[in-house]
C-alpha cells in the first residue's frame, strides 16, 4: 500500500497551533496513537476523526485528504 498520506491531521493541528500531546489529553489517548495517526503510520476510527473535527472546529472534510494520492 506505501505510504499514502491519509489524513491531514498533522497540517491541522499545526494550523491551528496545537500539539500531538494536546490532541492525545483531550482524546484520551496514547501519545504514541496521535503520533502515529499524525505521521499517517495508522489511521483514527471514523467516530474519532469527528471527535477530532469538533475539538478543532474544523469540518471533517479538512482532516482527510480528498486528492488523488499515487498508488
Amino acid at each position: 500500500m506505501g505510504n499514502k498520506k491519509i489524513n491531514r491531521l498533522k497540517i491541522v493541528l499545526a494550523e491551528k497551533d496545537k500539539s500531538n500531546n494536546w490532541l492525545a489529553e483531550q482524546l484520551g489517548r496514547d501519545k504514541a496513537t496521535v503520533s502515529k495517526w499524525c505521521t499517517n503510520t495508522s489511521q483514527p476510527d471514523i467516530e474519532t476523526f469527528i471527535k477530532i473535527s469538533k475539538l478543532l472546529n474544523v469540518e471533517l472534510a479538512d482532516l482527510v485528504r480528498t486528492d488523488e494520492v499515487e498508488a
